[in-house]
């Protein structure tokens, strides 16, 4: 399955929201308001529940993280080919509350991202939305990466809460956005997901 833009990601984290059989339904949701409004939705579950997903639901799937390891002894850590196994097509990586070692950043840089998401981490779950707060970052950080890479998806993420913060983030150049609180705690994950996905369209 390959990545189209635009598309949103969201991030399960560990809320109880998105965790077991909320986790399931979540993710039933996401590909409902995918199917509903033609924008790619990747979804991010826990990674006890990455099998049960991916079994049961038809839509991208990513992991929340991956260790630097070979198969062998690493109790505790998680194999990539665990993971592909398990159903993901790709793993966020360096998220900030789940930093790589400098070493291990490198490695990855090498590997050539495909999508490369902006959240500074003092604004994520906050509500505000860094690009309203900071569309400096925004835009200097894309113009960074296209410097060095032109190739990764530039997302969005941090504070993004409501459709306008999707608008703004899309007019400054990314090619989508990045969510977790605003959509696993929404009271309709499903609309909220196909009103982001509407600003994207109509911005």
């Amino acid at each position: 399955m390959s990545l189209q833009e635009p598309l949103i990601i969201v991030n399960f984290k560990t809320y109880l929201e998105s965790t077991g059989k909320n986790g399931l339904n979540l993710a039933r949701q996401a590909r409902k308001a995918s199917k509903e409004t033609g924008i790619q939705i990747v979804i991010c579950p826990q990674l006890a529940d990455l099998s049960l997903i991916s079994a049961r639901v038809d839509i991208p799937i990513f992991s929340q993280h991956i260790d630097a390891i070979t198969p062998g002894s690493h109790t505790g850590h998680v194999l990539a080919t665990s993971i592909k196994d398990a159903g993901a097509i790709g793993t966020l990586i360096n998220h900030s509350e789940r930093q790589l070692k400098l070493s291990e950043s490198g490695a990855v840089s090498a590997l050539n991202p495909d999508i490369v998401s902006i959240e500074p981490p003092e604004l994520i779950g906050t509500g505000v939305a860094v690009s309203k707060a900071k569309p400096e970052i925004v835009t200097n950080t894309i113009n960074i990466v296209h410097k060095i890479n032109n190739k990764p998806i530039i997302l969005c993420g941090a504070g993004i809460s409501k459709p306008e913060d999707v608008a703004v983030a899309i007019k400054l150049g990314t090619k989508g956005i990045l969510v977790a609180s605003a959509i696993v705690k929404a009271k309709n994950p499903y609309d909220l997901l196909c009103k982001f996905a509407e600003a994207i369209i109509i911005a």
